[in-house]
């Protein structure tokens, strides 16, 4: 990942399960709260999304935004079809030795 400070992120349950798309300043946070449920009322709690299979980083939080919306009103088949691209076999980004280092 480069230095860029705004990521967009996929988490699942499984492959082509429950997707969450979500926008954050700082990944390695998130994905410890979404993996530890620190919020046990939210929507990655509720349908156990605890894997990170997709990431795009942006220098600027309105790009971020934008993609964040764009991929949310897009179909379920062109979401599956972006992750596959990058991670076919939908396994947890976060479970990459590089990912916690930064």
């Amino acid at each position: 990942m480069r230095k860029y400070e705004f990521f967009v992120y996929i988490m699942a349950n499984c492959k082509n399960g429950t997707l969450y798309i979500g926008v954050t300043n700082d990944i390695r946070r998130r994905v410890y709260e979404h993996k530890n449920n620190v919020y046990p009322g939210c929507f990655t709690a509720r349908y156990g999304c605890d894997k990170l299979v997709y990431c795009e980083d942006y220098q600027y939080i309105n790009d971020a935004l934008e993609r964040e919306k764009r991929l949310k009103a897009g179909s379920r088949k062109r979401k599956i079809q972006l992750i596959e691209s990058v991670n076919p076999d939908w396994i947890d980004l976060a479970e990459q030795d590089n990912f916690w280092l930064g």
